[in-house]
């Protein structure tokens, strides 16, 4: 097998340690505008003993924080104690099955479900830190020290087998936060939309059949409605329960069930539209709104799923589909789509992010990490940073990693709040040959120059998933 990203097994066998300093050595210049909270997730960990993990989505949640402060920069990393670290901790051996890997005598949460490793996502729900697993309620963290405080139940209004994703979205004007889950019935598979007030009381949970019982990793909204990129990546839970095997082993790709796009009322949670969409699989949405009464939808397409290609661990993206940006724009009246246009860079992107200032509203710009080796055979990793513009829908540049540099980190947009024409992007890149990690700012609208400031650690830490900035200050 070929390898295009020699060394990346050292990414996936670190010793980490939890740490908490101030960052002393900085390379470049951070503008004075940057004053705020970077939090970044990820798994973390992928042995116990002698015990290996198979697949990227296994390993415990780790969450990092960065605090910008009057010109310094504090770094702060911990592992998120969930129900699954405490016990395997204390038994001094792995118990539960996960995603990607089962074992002998493994367990399931309440005899049905995978215990949360709280490893994909993070976000500020008011003053509340959230760390996300999928699929699952919450953990609460200290927004500071990163203190595992507790699950997190929406005022009990969620328990421990409520389905519930990794990727909730949270109106910044009303501070209404809405999310989804997948109930896998065998026989009756559903789509639940759950929306709560910024005082974490529910304001409604509505349930909705679907035609299949498929994973679903993320979603969007705009201005009036909560949309979902349903594909048919269908989970067999009569296999999983029957056979012992992980997740992974009882999902199956299978295209001729066809996608659809659903459209749900964000007032009431009640469906509005469902609009066939091919066969193509969408792992993340980036940003939706709506115009004229049209909706404008942007996601990453890929010709088939990407969760098998995060295992066998650190054999990743051996046969990674190449994929890449598309736009949609919707007439749900009509229940069709009006329009669908491309922007050519297919190499297996992923983490798309925009300004944050634009959720829900007309944009053009856009990034998000690549695999330079995308469509060739082999082992291949995130080594492209991206500034993609939709309004000549065209890629406007490209940061290449050094050989043997690996990128990770959704990247975040960190606007100047005195100009929208001003920002930063902030990632994470590892360079496997000196185990070396660090943070990479650039300006946002000229990647290709390479990073303004580079914040490196004093150790290295995972390549995280998904991450924000929270804006103090004036």
């Amino acid at each position: 097998m070929l390898d295009h990203a020699p060394l990346l097994e050292r990414i996936f066998s670190l010793d980490l340690k939890e740490q908490s300093y101030r960052i002393e050595s900085i390379d470049g210049h951070i503008p004075d505008y940057v004053q705020g909270n970077y939090y970044l997730n990820g798994p973390a960990q992928f042995t116990n003993g002698d015990f290996r993990y198979r697949n990227w989505l296994d390993g415990d949640g780790m969450v990092c924080a960065l605090r910008f402060e009057n010109g310094q920069i504090h770094f702060t990393n911990r592992f998120v104690r969930t129900t699954k670290r405490v016990a395997e901790e204390e038994a001094g051996k792995p118990l539960y099955r996960m995603f990607g890997t089962a074992f002998e005598g493994d367990r399931l949460k309440r005899g049905i479900g995978t215990e949360s490793p709280a490893n994909v996502s993070i976000y500020k729900f008011g003053d509340r830190l959230l760390a996300f697993g999928e699929q699952s309620i919450p953990f609460e963290l200290h927004p500071t020290t990163l203190e595992t405080l507790d699950i997190f139940t929406f005022n009990g209004r969620l328990n421990k087998l409520s389905p519930f994703s990794a990727h909730p979205k949270i109106d910044s004007e009303t501070g209404d936060l809405f999310n989804f889950g997948i109930s896998f019935s065998a026989t009756n598979p559903s789509l639940t939309v759950y929306r709560f007030n910024g005082d974490g009381d529910m304001v409604y949970r509505k349930r909705t059949s679907i035609d299949y019982a498929c994973t679903t990793h993320d979603f969007g909204i705009s201005q009036t409605y909560c949309i979902f990129y349903l594909c048919p990546y269908i989970l067999d839970i009569g296999v999983l329960m029957a056979e012992g095997g992980a997740t992974i082993d009882a999902l199956k790709w299978s295209p001729e069930r066809g996608s659809q796009m659903r459209l749900f009322s964000r007032e009431t949670g009640e469906e509005q539209a469902a609009i066939p969409m091919g066969n193509r699989y969408c792992l993340h949405l980036s940003n939706c709104f709506e115009e004229n009464g049209l909706v404008t939808v942007d996601v990453i397409e890929h010709d088939r799923t990407l969760y098998d290609q995060y295992q066998v661990i650190p054999d990743l993206f051996t046969t990674a589909s190449r994929g890449g940006p598309v736009r949609y724009l919707i007439d749900p009246k009509k229940n069709m789509i009006v329009d669908r246009h491309e922007i050519e860079y297919y190499v297996a992107p992923d983490f798309p992010a925009f300004d944050p200032r634009r959720f829900t509203k007309s944009y053009d710009d856009m990034w998000m990490l690549g695999i330079s080796a995308a469509g060739e055979e082999g082992r291949k990793f995130l080594d492209q940073l991206v500034h993609l513009e939709w309004k000549d829908k065209t890629v406007r540049d490209v940061y290449q990693a050094p050989p043997k540099h690996y990128l990770g980190g959704e990247p975040v947009f960190i606007g100047n709040p005195n100009d929208e024409n001003e920002g930063l992007i902030i990632c994470q890149q590892f360079d496997a040959e000196t185990r070396h990690g660090t943070f990479l700012l650039f300006d946002a609208f000229r990647v290709a120059q390479g990073p303004v400031a580079t914040l490196h650690l004093q150790n290295p830490i995972h390549l995280g998933f998904h991450a924000f900035f929270e804006q103090t200050g004036d």
